[in-house]
């Protein structure tokens, strides 16, 4: 397929990405505190529900993979904003805590088959090893997700309060998000014939299953590290003395430099072997780990490179399996592979949490710092089964 004839299908999954992301992963961001507030439900379970889901997710991943490798990404996806609008309508709709929670069962079903690896998938089925360049650039517009949405999520609840707003979002799922699959993304072709030797269909063997096992624990740690800086950046960062402001100031620069190494990566337009995308990754990313954990002046400085390299690290989950397992398997892997990132990051966040109330905000920062080399390290380990 020509790139002209890709631009709408990417671009309609570009959108769909933006409000899949902005309506479950980023919602509680903005909605937590309001949910609590107007509720009196516990602040740790109303932030909990993203955890639940991305459990679900998590457990849901492998059998998602096998239905877009059997029957392609369109009606997986079309799924996901039916699931999404529904577990927004429940969270909406919710009179006590136990229903609010169920909704995140759905939302998180809704996460496991709309996200990035779903699409990935997706694309994956679409465009065989071909798919490299579209992926990448499917993670340019996923990058403006908090973007786009937090501000959104902030107009919503000031204007129509969390439940207006878990509404409204419901509604872009079905008025926006489902009519754009089921319009612009094709029907996926039969699957490419087992001629290559990367096309095989069969069990791994044992040098792909140790690559398997390689990525699945750079996909671990690194979805730790992102959900641990997600949530407990403002903490850890107030702790060095930074008011709350400037703390917010300096967070807001992550998502600017996800996107801007998006960019550079796209420039490169897939001349390097994909296992140099997560090694640049993770070499900025425990770079701007180092400096912060080391409390050294700059710190803005140190998100940026932090920053660069979680954005990279994102196209490295699309295009690392494609190359290391072939296209035939790409929809299969990628499932398998999203479970124990997800399980990370949804256990993560209460880890750190853990470790900040009996240990220290810099013991914290050094827990980073390990998990951030130790992922070089296996980054090192896939080099030698390419």
């Amino acid at each position: 397929m020509s790139e002209a004839r890709r631009w709408p299908v990417i671009s309609a999954l570009g959108v769909v990405q933006i409000l899949t992301w902005g309506s479950s992963f980023y919602l509680p961001a903005v909605l937590a505190g309001p949910v609590a507030e107007s509720t009196g439900w516990p602040l740790a379970w109303v932030v909990g529900g993203l955890s639940l889901g991305l459990l679900v997710a998590a457990f849901a991943s492998p059998h998602i993979g096998t239905a877009i490798h059997r029957h392609g990404g369109r009606p997986i996806l079309a799924l996901a904003a039916l699931l999404l609008a529904a577990g927004l309508t429940m969270l909406a709709l919710a009179p006590i805590l136990p229903v609010y929670l169920a909704g995140w069962l759905l939302l998180g079903l809704g996460m496991g088959c709309g996200l990035y690896d779903p699409a990935f998938a997706t694309l994956g089925r679409l465009y065989g090893a071909a798919a490299r360049p579209a992926i990448t650039t499917l993670t340019l517009w996923g990058g403006f997700a908090s973007t786009v949405c937090w501000p959104l999520s902030a107009f919503l609840v000031a204007h129509f309060g969390w439940r207006g707003a878990c509404l409204a979002y419901a509604g872009l799922h079905l008025a926006v998000t489902l009519p754009l699959v089921l319009l612009l993304i094709p029907k996926a072709p039969a699957p490419p014939s087992a001629g290559h030797h990367q096309d095989r269909t069969g069990p791994l063997s044992a040098k792909e299953r140790r690559a398997f096992r390689l990525f699945a624990g750079v996909l671990i740690i690194g979805g730790a590290i992102m959900s641990l800086v997600s949530v407990h950046l403002l903490t850890l960062l107030q702790a060095r003395g930074v008011a709350l402001a400037s703390a917010v100031s300096y967070g807001a620069l992550i998502g600017p430099a996800q996107v801007g190494a998006r960019v550079a990566e796209m420039s490169f337009k897939g001349r390097h072997h994909p296992l140099w995308t997560p090694t640049a990754a993770l070499i900025l990313v425990a770079l701007g780990l180092v400096l912060l954990a080391g409390g050294l002046p700059g710190v803005g400085v140190w998100l940026v490179l932090y920053g660069g390299g979680n954005g990279i690290y994102s196209i490295a989950r699309g295009t690392v399996p494609l190359a290391l397992f072939g296209p035939v398997r790409y929809p299969l892997v990628v499932g398998r592979l999203a479970r124990p990132g997800l399980i990370a990051q949804a256990l993560a966040p209460p880890a750190g949490a853990f470790v900040l109330t009996y240990a220290s905000p810099d013991a914290l920062w050094w827990l980073l710092l390990i998990l951030g080399l130790a992922n070089l390290g296996l980054v090192g380990g896939l080099w030698r089964t390419r």
